[in-house]
């Protein structure tokens, strides 16, 4: 398989993702996400750390909480990545940051009880109130 890749508004940073990415690809509506983002709601896929690799440049951290730190480009901001320290084994990257983001459709909804009630987004997919997924 050909590794995805993709990167910041810039290009100030450009990654690739080796293999499949791990679960599903999820649609998170929770306030943090869509903060850091200003977005509606943010579109993350997950993999494992060691398939995530820079190519240029260097994402900037911020703990967002007390276990979740988020990677953006520090030129112009772009959220790239987001790691939980309950979770060290998953890293969630943006899937629109992807070069082709078509190519990783979403397959459900988490924590759909922060969605804004006037966001009617891929209606037909599961929901689940939290991140309790097994395959995230």
């Amino acid at each position: 398989m050909k590794p995805l890749s993709g990167g910041c508004l810039c290009g100030a940073v450009r990654y690739e993702i080796d293999g499949r990415p791990k679960g599903s690809v999820a649609h998170c509506h929770c306030s943090m996400c869509r903060r850091a983002a200003g977005s509606v709601a943010v579109t993350w896929l997950t993999v494992a750390p060691d398939q995530f690799r820079l190519t240029r440049g260097a994402l900037t951290r911020y703990a967002s909480s007390a276990k979740g730190a988020r990677g953006f480009c520090g030129t112009c901001g772009s959220p790239v990545t987001f790691l939980h320290a309950d979770h060290p084994d998953e890293l969630d990257v943006t899937v629109g940051t992807l070069d082709r983001p078509e190519d990783m459709p979403a397959s459900l909804h988490i924590w759909t009880t922060s969605r804004l009630s006037w966001l009617h987004l891929d209606v037909h997919l599961p929901e689940r109130e939290d991140d309790a997924d097994p395959l995230l």
